[in-house]
């Protein structure tokens, strides 16, 4: 494994204070307008007046929302309550990626609104993978820096669930997807008998989601009845999706109300994914860097919390992880509160 030197450094805290009141205020918002924030226009074509919402839902597509039929002014109101906050929204956003936050591009910012506005999250689901290490990031109040640049591009977008979701009624996956406008299609499965547990975007860079849930066996198809789909299974998900937390996704121009696995579990899942990757030397080595990273920042905060997720875990995870301790080590060489925890879990 190639030594290198991890490092990350903190926002300053006027930065931190912005983007934890972008935060605070999204999270009280409630329905978050998809697209732009939009103007209001007056339509008449059928003999009554109507106010519609008109707003790009999709890059270079147009789209109009009836408001309220001309009059009701409580309703108009409210729509102009709404595009405000999105206006300002999207200012703070600007902003915060200028100083630099991590954004994730504009279409994962229009699925993860319909997932929001469709109680998705509330219900249990969870982002994980690389779109969850970008969230962390922000969430922690750092800038991640290496010797060697880190190009994150463009992540799948992994949602897991680790127990049935509590909806109050099903929620399709396919149709919540196709309700972003945006052409995801069904990727096929692998041999061609297995059903698709992934959707995607067309071209080679275009985004992909993946269903994930808990299994003892990496690749098991298992049905999820509440989204009407089939998901892939990952050994010890359980373990990394305990009491997962609220936090936020900037994407786009807008900030998205999540739920993030516990950041020090997020570490020790990370750690053992790239522990266990065969053939994909280049995805072990981003597991190991995002993993790393995340538990110099924790270890230099709360370096007990990154303890405990590692004493939580897993016999058999902690039994992956060591054969690269020394290397981990190596690597983490100018976090000496880390080095401390990676000795004592992996003893």
């Amino acid at each position: 494994m190639p030594v290198a030197t991890l490092r990350f450094r903190q926002h300053e805290l006027a930065f931190r204070t912005q983007y934890a009141e972008l935060k605070e205020r999204t999270l009280g918002a409630g329905f978050l307008l998809p697209g732009s924030p939009g103007t209001l226009a007056m339509r008449s074509g059928t003999g009554f007046p109507y106010w519609y919402r008109v707003y790009y839902s999709v890059p270079r597509k147009q789209s109009e929302t009836l408001v309220c039929r001309d009059g009701d002014g409580a309703a108009l109101e409210e729509m102009k309550a709404r595009m405000d906050f999105s206006g300002w929204a999207s200012d703070q956003v600007s902003a915060l990626r200028k100083l630099g936050f991590q954004v994730a591009d504009k279409a994962v910012a229009r699925v993860l609104v319909e997932l929001h506005n469709q109680g998705a999250f509330e219900a249990g689901l969870v982002l994980v993978g690389t779109l969850g290490y970008m969230a962390w990031l922000n969430e922690l109040g750092v800038i991640a820096v290496s010797s060697r640049t880190q190009k994150i591009g463009l992540p799948p977008s992994d949602l897991a669930r680790r127990q049935p979701l509590k909806l109050a009624s099903p929620l399709p996956f396919m149709r919540t997807m196709q309700a972003t406008e945006l052409p995801f299609f069904a990727v096929p499965g692998l041999p061609s008998s297995k059903p698709s547990t992934s959707v995607k975007l067309p071209g080679v860079d275009g985004l992909r989601i993946d269903m994930l849930v808990p299994g003892k066996t990496l690749g098991t198809i298992v049905r999820v009845p509440e989204l009407q789909w089939v998901a892939q299974s990952i050994p010890f998900y359980d373990y990394l999706l305990v009491a997962p937390e609220r936090a936020a996704m900037l994407a786009g121009a807008q900030c998205i109300p999540v739920r993030l696995p516990q950041a020090a579990r997020m570490v020790w899942h990370k750690l053992y994914s790239g522990a266990r990757r065969r053939g994909f030397p280049e995805k072990a080595a981003k597991d190991r860097s995002q993993a790393l990273t995340l538990a110099a920042a924790l270890a230099s905060d709360d370096a007990r919390a990154l303890k405990k997720a590692g004493r939580a875990a897993p016999d058999d995870m902690l039994k992956a992880i060591r054969p690269h301790a020394k290397a981990l080590l190596e690597q983490s060489a100018d976090h000496p509160e880390l080095c401390d925890v990676l000795r004592e879990v992996l003893a």
